[in-house]
């Protein structure tokens, strides 16, 4: 017996015993009420409890999960159903905006130029192959009265013309091809600043084409506008081509020229029209 007394069990157990005394003392002289039974266990037992607590909600929530695992997968479905059908209605929006957004510029054409005869708006098919000068074919063709020679444009500047026709589709060769000509003037006011636009290889490139047989004391200078001058029966009068980026010596030296950006970018078109007739070319008509 006196070797238990001695014993490290001994001295622990004493040891407890006296941390609960001196617990409830403390609540007794703190509070001044005694502490009863359940009280003290209570206050023993907390943070047990509290971790007890914490692990049943943890079991209770993914005993939920489990048992309404088929309703969570049908909402889930069901929700992304909605976002798919929002996502296409979306996709609509964008393209019927896109299709107002060109028939307004068809419509701008038309308002600006009442004596055209123009073809409905024109879907780009594709670039062709391996052209530096970015010819493309379009979803018109004869069938809507498209003709070899017929200029092809945007509101905001010509493209280029018609070179090969079939029932349903056409093919246009761009101005940056130095196979298409096009005469040019400065619409500055009073100037008298004429040229040819004609493609090359260097300047398509970067989109752009140049102004050549430009007279060498020639007024022009960056930003300003060139357009046609409507003498070959081509193309109509005045309608925007591009502007001047810069202004130089031609290679022979007797002529000036002229770098041009045009004013749509030929690199990025989704939607044309063509110009299937207007009053200088029924009038080069009427005299042959």
């Amino acid at each position: 017996m006196r070797e238990f007394f001695k014993s490290a069990r001994f001295k622990i157990l004493m040891g407890f015993l006296a941390f609960l005394i001196g617990i409830m003392v403390f609540a007794v002289t703190k509070g001044g009420y005694s502490v009863s039974g359940a009280s003290f266990i209570n206050t023993i037992t907390m943070p047990f409890r509290k971790v007890s607590n914490g692990l049943s909600m943890r079991i209770e929530h993914s005993l939920d999960k489990l048992s309404n695992a088929t309703e969570y997968y049908n909402e889930n479905q069901r929700l992304k159903q909605q976002i798919g059908e929002l996502n296409k209605q979306l996709t609509e929006y964008a393209a019927l905006k896109e299709e107002n957004e060109e028939l307004r510029k068809f419509v701008l054409i038309k308002e600006q130029n009442p004596d055209y005869v123009i073809s409905q708006p024109c879907d780009i098919l594709g670039y062709v192959t391996n052209d530096p000068f970015k010819s493309f074919t379009i979803d018109k063709g004869s069938s809507d009265g498209i003709k070899p020679n017929c200029p092809v444009v945007t509101a905001e500047g010509l493209i280029g013309i018609t070179v090969e026709v079939s029932e349903h589709v056409s093919t246009v060769r761009t101005i940056l091809s130095p196979d298409l000509s096009v005469a040019a003037v400065a619409s500055t006011s009073g100037s008298t600043d004429y040229g040819i636009i004609e493609g090359a290889i260097v300047q398509s490139g970067n989109g752009m084409t140049r102004l050549i047989h430009l007279d060498i004391d020639n007024a022009l200078k960056t930003g300003d506008l060139m357009v046609t001058t409507g003498t070959s029966g081509l193309f109509p009068k005045d309608y925007p081509i591009g502007t001047v980026q810069s202004v130089g010596l031609d290679s022979n030296g007797l002529s000036a020229c002229a770098e041009i950006k045009p004013c749509v970018d030929i690199n990025k078109l989704s939607t044309v029209t063509v110009i299937l007739d207007f009053t200088g070319k029924r009038e080069e008509k009427d005299e042959n």
